[in-house]
C-alpha cells in the first residue's frame, strides 16, 4: 500500500515536472506556428514534427491576415502582342528572361509586399574593394528593391572602413568580417564557402531572399523583386548573343566544372546570381565542394567560381534568367536591344585593384 502511494506519489510529481517543463513549449510553438511565422522551414525535424500535428486540420489559416492593397489600373495583357519581339523571353524549360518591357513593377511591388519579404544583398569587399561600396550602398538605395525591406550583407577583411551611408527605414548594413586571401582568384572562390556558410548560419534567419552581386559596381536604374525566384541568374553581356561552342566554359574533363561543347544553354554571370536562401546555399554549397575537390586533384578551374557556377546551372536549371541590362560594362557600347543598363561595372585598374 505505501510503496503504491509513493509510486503514486512519484508518478504524480514526474507527471507535474513534465507538464510545467513540456506545456510552456507546447504554447510557444502554438503560438509561432498560428502567428504564421517563416522560420519554420529551418526547425530541427523533431520540432517540425510538432509543427505539422498542429497544421493538419489547417485551422491555422484562419488566422492569417489578409494584406489589403488599393486597386490597380494598368493596360490589360494582349495574347496576341506580346510587349517584346526581338529577344528571347521565355526559355525551353519555362524559365522567363527578364528584360526591360516585360514585366509590370507595379503588379510585381504589390504581390511582393503582400507576402512581406525581406531581401538579403551581399558583396564582398576585400582589400582595396572597400573603396567601392560607398558608391555601391549609395546607388542601391536609389535603385535597388526600393520600398523594400533590405539588409546589405558587407562581407570584408576591413570592417573599420565600411562607410556610413543613410539608409531608408527597413533597410540596413550588416558587416561581416571574414579572412582575406593572397591571390585575387583565391578570394573570388571562396565567395562560395562564405555564402553557403552564413546562408546556413544567418541568413536563413534574417531574409527571404539572397542577391549575390560584385561590389565593383553601381546601380544605375530600377533593379526590383521582378528578379526574384526560387533561384536565378544573369546573362554574361559579353555572351548572351554567342553559340555554346564559343562559350568560356571549362573545357578539361578533369574538373568539376567540366562542360562538353555540345552542352551548355547560356553563359551565366558570377557576379549576379541568387534566388531563395534554401537554393542558394544549395548552390554556394556544391559550388564550394566542387572547388575543393579540384583543388585535391591540383586544378583550377578556368574562371574559378563562375566556371563552376555555370556548371550547377547546366544541371540545376535556373527558375528565372536576368538579362544583360542587369550586369552591364559601358565600355562594351550600348546595343539596341538594351534599352536599360541597370546595374553596371565602376572603371578601374584591375591590376592595382587587386594587388
Amino acid at each position: 500500500m505505501y510503496t503504491n502511494q509513493r509510486i503514486n506519489a512519484l508518478g504524480n510529481r514526474k507527471y507535474l515536472a513534465f507538464s510545467l517543463v513540456f506545456l510552456p513549449f507546447v504554447f510557444w510553438l502554438s503560438w509561432y506556428t498560428y502567428s504564421g511565422n517563416s522560420w519554420t522551414p529551418s526547425l530541427p525535424f523533431s520540432c517540425r514534427f510538432q509543427y505539422d500535428h498542429f497544421r493538419k486540420d489547417g485551422s491555422y489559416l484562419d488566422h492569417l491576415l489578409e494584406i489589403r492593397l488599393p486597386r490597380m489600373n494598368y493596360s490589360q495583357p494582349e495574347t496576341m502582342n506580346p510587349p517584346r519581339r526581338d529577344i528571347l523571353v521565355m526559355t525551353p524549360w519555362f524559365a522567363p528572361i527578364v528584360w526591360d518591357g516585360t514585366f509590370n513593377i507595379d503588379i510585381l511591388n504589390q504581390q511582393f509586399k503582400q507576402r512581406n519579404v525581406r531581401i538579403g544583398l551581399t558583396v564582398f569587399a576585400i582589400k582595396k574593394y572597400v573603396v567601392f561600396i560607398q558608391l555601391f550602398l549609395e546607388t542601391a538605395e536609389k535603385f535597388f528593391m526600393v520600398g523594400h525591406k533590405v539588409n546589405y550583407y558587407i562581407m570584408t577583411d576591413r570592417p573599420k572602413d565600411v562607410p556610413n551611408v543613410t539608409l531608408a527605414e527597413g533597410r540596413k548594413v550588416v558587416v561581416l568580417e571574414i579572412q582575406s586571401y593572397a591571390r585575387w582568384q583565391d578570394v573570388s572562390m571562396r565567395r562560395m564557402e562564405m555564402i553557403s556558410l552564413f546562408a546556413k548560419e544567418q541568413f536563413i534567419q534574417e531574409v527571404d531572399f539572397l542577391v549575390c552581386v560584385d561590389v565593383d559596381m553601381r546601380f544605375s536604374d530600377h533593379v526590383g523583386v521582378e528578379i526574384l525566384s526560387d533561384i536565378f541568374g544573369t546573362l554574361h553581356p559579353a555572351f548572351y548573343r554567342g553559340q555554346r561552342q564559343q562559350f568560356t566554359y571549362e573545357r578539361r574533363p578533369a574538373s568539376q566544372a567540366y562542360i562538353a561543347y555540345i552542352e551548355g544553354d547560356f553563359y551565366y554571370a558570377g557576379g549576379f546570381f541568387g534566388g531563395t536562401v534554401d537554393e542558394v546555399y544549395k548552390l554556394t554549397n556544391q559550388c564550394h565542394n566542387a572547388i575543393m575537390t579540384d583543388k585535391a586533384n591540383s586544378i583550377e578551374a578556368l574562371w574559378h567560381d563562375e566556371s563552376h557556377l555555370n556548371k550547377y546551372f547546366l544541371n540545376h536549371k535556373p527558375t528565372k534568367i536576368l538579362s544583360p541590362e542587369y550586369l552591364w560594362d559601358n565600355s562594351m557600347g550600348v546595343p539596341e536591344v538594351l534599352r536599360k543598363r541597370r546595374f553596371v561595372a565602376v572603371p578601374k585598374n584591375h591590376v592595382q585593384i587587386r594587388n
